[in-house]
């Protein structure tokens, strides 16, 4: 399934130490051929100071123990480089390393700055020295470090772009050592800092940030116990749809793919079915399709197909397809949600249009043996999910007709009404609009 791959187009909206998790991912499952995904580290890292790391995969890849002249040049560089930072940050570092002097500073940077500056003789050269070895030691793979000083460094920097470049070294670090709960509270605060900037920034750069940010997020959401809402309530802001439309509609697998194993989301699949056949010349994989067959087409023959389809770009996916040991087995989590969730969509509209069905037929449209379907239909009976009778002797399903609650109708028309006025209101404002700002008023 190398054909739905995308570990190209996200590669390039990330930090190269990000990338190198998804290389990991497809080298274990082996998508590609080794010695492609050896090259492709090799290439990565050319561009970080892991020199030791580069020079034990180019053993591995070439079967010697020799390594490139240039590879040991480098190293000499990096350790060197590595010496004259920690002299040039050292008192900076004893300072906040010493409990009792960090006691002294306060909330005001300016008040920070003074006390440093006058009573520890640490200016803005050595506070400037502090973020070039934090984000040396990010380059080294130190990611811990990195994180420690990113985050100091922050509360004594006055300069907002110095500022948001160590917040969003830090999320990396963040992401890279598996704290999500800490790198979901991270890029919250990237998030705001980015709306934020709206009327300064220009849109170019905006579009830049946010679609940075999303790809990025892809990594909190599919392993934070809260991410499928997370990236719903993210992806689904007008400003990042737009966003993914724009520059980045691969994104919609992952959107499609958290609306289907969130049930309690559902009622977004309607806006995402219609920005998937927006984006269908420019992006659409076999995640994409099924809801397509399903809401558009109403092919079922062909939802089932692309559900066999889907299990396997599910599995071939670094964030969808993550594996969970579990003593002698290995499970994935998103996998076996999405099928049973899918399977309950294919379901669900194949009863709206039919009121009395053959079960062997519904068994091969959801790609199940007769026996599964009949015991998976009898379940859902069973759990009130399913109002409907099972004629086991002629092997039929026959629905009960419901007549639609005309006030449930509304209010589900009405979710969300208030929560986009509200954000179209604030866009208006943020525009500088006149009519906008005197009914803010």
């Amino acid at each position: 399934m190398a054909e739905y791959d995308l570990t190209a187009r996200m590669v390039a909206h990330m930090d190269r130490h990000l990338a190198l998790p998804l290389l990991e991912f497809l080298q274990e499952l082996k998508v590609y051929a080794d010695a492609q995904i050896l090259q492709g580290k090799i290439s990565l890292l050319s561009g970080t100071n892991m020199v030791d790391y580069a020079m034990d995969i180019h053993k591995s890849l070439h079967g010697t123990e020799d390594v490139p002249a240039d590879m040991v040049a480098r190293r000499s560089e990096v350790v060197e480089r590595l010496r004259s930072l920690q002299d040039a940050v050292k008192p900076i570092v004893d300072f906040l390393s010493s409990p009792q002097l960090v006691q002294e500073l306060r909330a005001d940077k300016q008040y920070n700055l003074h006390v440093l500056q006058e009573r520890h003789q640490i200016g803005p050269d050595q506070i400037e020295a502090l973020y070039q070895y934090a984000k040396f030691q990010f380059e080294c793979g130190m990611y811990s470090e990195a994180a420690d000083f990113l985050a100091q460094y922050r509360a004594l920097c006055t300069d907002s772009e110095r500022s948001l470049s160590a917040l969003w070294g830090k999320l990396a670090a963040e992401i890279l050592m598996q704290n999500w709960d800490v790198a979901l509270e991270e890029i919250n605060r990237l998030k705001e800092i980015i709306d934020a900037n709206s009327s300064s920034a220009s849109p170019v750069n905006q579009l830049h940030s946010r679609i940075w940010l999303m790809h990025w997020s892809l990594f909190i959401f599919f392993n934070h116990e809260n991410g499928k809402n997370g990236i719903i309530d993210l992806f689904f802001q007008d400003r990042y749809l737009n966003a993914i439309q724009t520059n980045a509609p691969h994104l919609l697998r992952y959107l499609a793919a958290a609306v289907v194993v969130n049930k309690r989301r559902r009622n977004m699949l309607k806006e995402l079915v219609k920005v998937i056949q927006q984006e269908q010349q420019s992006y659409k994989d076999p995640i994409t399709e099924l809801l397509e067959c399903l809401y558009v087409k109403y092919d079922f023959d062909g939802a089932q197909q692309k559900l066999i389809e889907c299990e396997q770009v599910i599995l071939n996916d670094p964030f969808l397809g993550k594996r969970i040991q579990g003593g002698n087995s290995i499970t994935v989590p998103l996998r076996d949600e999405f099928l049973e969730n899918a399977r309950l969509l294919i379901f669900e509209n194949y009863c709206r249009i039919h009121r009395c069905i053959d079960i062997g037929v519904l068994a091969e449209k959801m790609n199940m043996t007769y026996d599964e379907a009949e015991l998976w239909i009898m379940n859902l009976v069973k759990s009130s999910k399913l109002d409907a009778k099972i004629d086991s002797v002629k092997g039929t399903l026959i629905m009960t007709t419901n007549r639609v609650n005309v006030h449930e109708q509304m209010i589900e028309t009405m979710k969300n009404l208030n929560a986009r006025t509200y954000m179209l209101a604030k866009s208006l404002v943020d525009l500088g609009h006149p009519a906008a700002q005197e009914a803010a008023r």
